[in-house]
């Protein structure tokens, strides 16, 4: 089994223990996936490597835990990759620097407004893709109009 797919089934089996209520866990999981999902396809448009795509996937996967695990989503990013190493640690699946690479990523996933590493951005940018495609009927947020117009021109959407 891929990296990617045993971290799916770690995040699925917790996902089940923090969330009881199945539409919300149903919510969860579809961001985490489309999230992840989005990751791959702006990486992928980018250029990156095959390695880099991976771990934007898991990234995505990894991106809301803290917010799922506590209900609370106060300061998630930064919380967030702090226990995404935990997860990564526990599960002894990637090196060091993929860990930081996956770490920074969610870190600064939720600062749209600056501009950080080519895969922070990624991260970002698929946040933001999985946000507004999920539901094209809520406006979107004034937070992440800036990056959904660059990532419609980006992928010849007018």
């Amino acid at each position: 089994m891929s990296r990617l797919k045993d971290l799916r089934k770690y995040i699925d089996k917790k996902l089940a223990k923090w969330i009881d209520n199945g539409a919300d866990r149903a919510k969860a999981e579809a961001h985490l996936y489309g999230v992840s999902f989005a990751a791959a396809l702006i990486a992928q448009r980018r250029g990156m490597s095959a390695q880099q795509i991976e771990l934007l996937q898991m990234a995505g996967m990894l991106h809301d835990v803290y917010a799922y695990k506590t209900g609370s989503y106060e300061d998630h990013a930064h919380k967030g990759a702090e226990l995404a190493g935990e997860i990564l640690d526990e599960l002894k699946m990637t090196a060091p620097d993929e860990n930081s690479l996956i770490q920074s990523a969610i870190y600064h996933h939720d600062d749209k407004a600056s501009v950080d590493s080519p895969t922070d951005e990624v991260l970002k940018d698929a946040d933001v893709m999985h946000h507004i495609y999920n539901d094209l009927s809520k406006p979107v947020k004034e937070k992440e109009a800036a990056r959904y117009a660059a990532l419609k021109k980006e992928f010849g959407i007018s």
